[in-house]
């Protein structure tokens, strides 16, 4: 048997990619602990709320986050093997490709989203506060609203997005961050 050559190379190259892949780190996708509503409520409340649902206070199930995880987690093995090869085997640099893939699948998901449909209520307090998103929706017009459908009337002036599921001001969506932790 002949004698290998080059061997100092290769254990260099296989000391860098260890250093590079054993680095610990973290991805975290979705709403930070800091991200806020302009009231002050946690954007994560307010996601897991529309998620999972509120059903004593009428807020039905909309499975935004849930159903991104079980449409795309099958691939993200794929992803982040691709990740690492187009990063040099970096695996913090490769997490926070994948936590943009991630992050992007999820803004995708809250667009999507379109059920179940929102009830006459909301669709009139949407209506009501055209051209003011960012201010919060108080008890007073909650009762306002449900009085104005009681009575009949129908919502003005909502466009196909106004008339969406968890796209009612586009803080939620605009909140989703990715972070690599080290």
């Amino acid at each position: 048997m002949g004698a290998m050559k080059g061997g100092g190379k290769l254990e260099a190259f296989l000391r860098d990619m260890e250093r590079k892949i054993s680095r610990p780190a973290v991805l975290k996708v979705g709403f930070m602990e800091d991200a806020k509503e302009p009231d002050g409520t946690p954007t994560a409340m307010v996601a897991a709320i529309n998620n999972f649902g509120a059903p004593a206070v009428g807020i039905p199930p909309r499975p935004f986050f849930s159903t991104m995880i079980s449409k795309n987690q099958a691939s993200w093995p794929a992803q982040l093997a691709g990740c690492l090869k187009a990063r040099d085997m970096d695996a913090t640099a490769a997490l926070e490709d994948m936590g943009g893939i991630i992050a992007g699948e999820l803004r995708t998901e809250i667009t999507l989203m379109d059920s179940p449909p929102l009830s006459p209520v909301t669709l009139m307090l949407r209506s009501m506060r055209i051209g003011k998103r960012d201010e919060p929706v108080t008890f007073a017009m909650v009762q306002e609203g449900r009085a104005r459908v009681a009575r009949g009337e129908q919502p003005k002036g909502l466009t196909a997005t106004g008339a969406k599921p968890l796209v009612d001001s586009g803080t939620m969506l605009n909140r989703i961050e990715s972070v690599v932790e080290s």
